[in-house]
Formats: C-alpha cells, sequence, structure tokens
C-alpha cells in the first residue's frame, strides 16, 4: 500500500486543535501501524502547508506559533487535503488563498474541514450544495451565507464521499479516525480503534452519511 499524502492547511488564526488533532491522529495511525506490521510501509505521509511567506510561522488562535513544512507558494499535492477551522475572515477575503485551496483539492481524493474550514471550501467552490457541519456555533452563518448548502447539525462529521466536513475542534479527531477507517483497507477500522486508544481518546460514531 502506498502512503497516502495528507495535507493539512495552516494560516494566521487557525484553531490549534482543528490543525494539531488531525495532525498528530495520522501519524500516530503511521506509528502503530509500523507498531503491528513491522517493515510494512506506513499508510499515511503528513505535511503541512503555510499561508504565510517561508521561514515565518504561522501564529494560531491561541497565541501557539507554527512552522509548517511547505508554503502555498511550493504548491505541495495532497491525497487528503484538510482545511481546519479557526478565524477565517483573512483567507475568506483572499482570491489567492482561495484559488490555492481550489487548485490543491481537485487534485485530491478526499477533501475535508473541521470546524469552520468547511467556509473556506465554501468560499472556493470546492463545495457548493453537498452536505456539511460545522460547529455548532457556526451552523446558522452557514446556512445564510451559503443557503444552497445541505447543512447538518446534531452531527460529529459528514461524510458524502469525497468531501467529508466536521463539527468543531476534538469532532475533527473523530473524522479523522473515520477517515484512518476508510483509507486504511481491511485493516481500517482496527487501525482507527488502535489509534484511537494509543491516544487514549473515547472515539465518537455519530455521523452523517448523506447519499451524494
Amino acid at each position: 500500500m502506498t502512503a497516502l499524502r495528507v495535507l493539512i492547511l495552516a494560516y494566521d488564526g487557525v484553531e490549534a486543535l482543528d490543525f494539531a488533532g488531525p495532525f498528530e491522529l495520522f501519524t500516530t495511525a503511521s506509528r502503530v501501524s509500523h507498531r503491528v506490521q513491522p517493515g510494512t510501509a506506513a499508510p499515511f505521509e503528513v505535511a503541512s502547508v503555510a499561508l504565510t511567506p517561508p521561514g515565518r510561522p504561522v501564529q494560531a488562535r491561541a497565541g501557539l506559533q507554527l512552522l509548517a513544512d511547505h508554503t502555498v507558494a511550493s504548491n505541495p499535492a495532497a491525497d487528503v487535503l484538510i482545511v481546519p477551522g479557526g478565524v477565517v475572515d483573512a483567507p475568506m477575503a483572499s482570491p489567492e488563498t482561495l484559488r490555492w485551496i481550489a487548485d490543491c483539492a481537485a487534485g485530491a481524493q478526499i477533501v475535508a474541514s473541521v470546524c469552520t474550514g468547511v467556509f473556506l471550501l465554501a468560499r472556493s467552490g470546492v463545495v457548493t450544495q453537498e452536505a456539511v457541519t460545522t460547529h455548532w456555533e457556526d451552523i446558522a452563518d452557514l446556512r445564510a451565507q451559503f443557503p444552497k448548502l445541505d447543512v447538518r447539525d446534531d452531527v460529529r462529521w459528514v461524510d458524502t464521499g469525497r468531501i467529508v466536513s466536521s463539527a468543531g475542534i476534538s469532532a475533527g479527531i473523530d473524522m479523522s479516525l473515520h477517515l484512518v477507517e476508510r483509507l486504511a483497507g481491511r485493516e481500517g477500522r482496527e487501525l482507527a480503534e488502535r489509534t484511537a486508544r494509543q491516544m487514549d481518546y473515547a472515539w465518537t460514531h455519530n455521523s452523517s452519511h448523506p447519499s451524494a
């Protein structure tokens, strides 16, 4: 099995756990997989990409500084693109950022969002009328700004096939476990459960799988 490249976007104002939760989850899944099957290739290769200039760290919402592996200028490719939430006003207003998200998403097998990251997917045209979700506090705003979307509430994540979106913060970890289960082949469910156990995390399974 060839490693899938998981690329996680970082930008000034990103919610630290929206970014770090999936990052920790996918890297832990690869570590757990190698422990169970030594000598086999890791299922995931995880990297980060920043909207900041080269060499300048991203300033997360709570003040944590993140130094990403790539900048958007280097145009890294992704099998799985994850767009975290946070304060999205600046990237929402940046045509260059939205263009990059759309271009990267076009080449990805799966595009996923955490929390308000779905606003960036909607503004960039990656989602137009699909079923999606976001943090409970932002449900009404998402419906108002993008009325053609089928916005779901009271779910941890929504999987429509190529587009997967999650509610706030810890729901991004639940969604990432779901993606591990889905993407890691026959051993996917076992690997997801082992990963959750390794992280001492209680995996919440409630979700929505609309036909799309």
